[in-house]
């Protein structure tokens, strides 16, 4: 087309064919553009529902891509916040025993026992109360007769039991 174009424009002498053959000219470009539009609306539906096959297959594959990334930041949220409250809970142990310490000391310059003193002598309690027990069954004759003339048995009550024991640590030596 482009030739016949060129072949009039050399021809300037025929003004009227240089009219028509632009009016031709027209007129092919017009039809071929109404064939493409044809071919197009033809093709086009399949290409539209080829090209929304593959929007929907490439959204299912971005879901799935996004759900596992989110899974993958949850569980890395969640080992997070495990490593937090640990650390945290080792820091409330420190604090908690920085805290024992110094009401510890506190006590122990007011004189108040602690509880390592307290078991301390409940053990030595108990094992002075197996002694006196022991040497109880020993000598059974030789405490009846002794009874009389000690003194009341209120005075060695109000006592501490580890005096009691001092108290009758003499009587059975004296008896065996």
């Amino acid at each position: 087309m482009v030739k016949k174009l060129q072949k009039k424009s050399a021809d300037k002498a025929s003004p009227p064919h240089l009219a028509g053959a632009v009016k031709e000219s027209a007129q092919q470009i017009w039809l071929a553009g109404l064939g493409a539009f044809s071919k197009a609306q033809e093709g086009g539906s399949k290409v539209f529902e080829s090209l929304m096959k593959e929007g929907l297959s490439m959204q299912r594959k971005t879901q799935a891509v996004a759900e596992e990334k989110l899974s993958e930041a949850n569980s890395k949220m969640a080992n997070m916040a495990g490593d937090i409250q640990s650390r945290a809970g080792q820091q409330w142990d420190k604090l908690e025993n920085i805290f024992e310490d110094r009401v510890a000391k506190a006590l122990n310059k007011l004189g108040v026992p602690s509880a390592k003193d307290v078991d301390a002598l409940v053990a030595r309690i108990d094992e002075l109360t197996k002694t006196v027990q022991k040497m109880g069954t020993k000598a059974p004759a030789a405490k009846a007769p002794a009874k009389p003339t000690v003194k009341p048995a209120v005075k060695t009550e109000a006592k501490p039991a580890a005096k009691k024991a001092t108290a009758k640590r003499p009587v059975s030596r004296k008896s065996a």
